[in-house]
């Protein structure tokens, strides 16, 4: 199955708590927390484009699976780190953060990031 696809936020569980946790200043997480995000996600092969319109900010990450790639954060720092694919979960592990989206089906992708024991869910939509 592939990935490729725009995709536009339906329902997020934990947002506040998780954004918090990881440091972004409140007045961002206020604006942020009601806003359908829209991400378009390009698989050509084992290389990927992910572009995450929320509001006006875009969001851009490239990356080639098993390959180290700088991946840029929710708060603007810019990582380096290495996504793997597991069947048809995406994982990849920044700062702490373990990152998972999975394509559950052809139309629906739940993106799980997991901070100790706080866990940040999103559940995403074909377009």
């Amino acid at each position: 199955m592939s990935f490729s696809g725009k995709y536009q936020l339906e329902s997020q569980e934990n947002f506040e708590p998780f954004m918090k946790a990881i440091g972004l200043p409140d007045e961002l997480i206020q604006k942020g927390k009601d806003i359908k995000s829209i991400s378009e996600i390009e698989e050509t092969g084992d290389n990927f484009k992910v572009t995450v319109t929320t509001g006006s900010r875009v969001l851009i990450n490239s990356f080639t699976l098993g390959q180290e790639a700088e991946l840029e954060t929710v708060t603007g720092e810019k990582l380096k780190a290495v996504v793997m694919r597991e069947g048809n979960k995406l994982k990849v592990s920044l700062k702490g953060i373990e990152s998972v989206t999975e394509l559950v089906d052809g139309n629906t992708i739940v993106n799980t990031m997991t901070l100790g024991g706080l866990v940040y869910k999103r559940i995403s939509k074909r377009l």
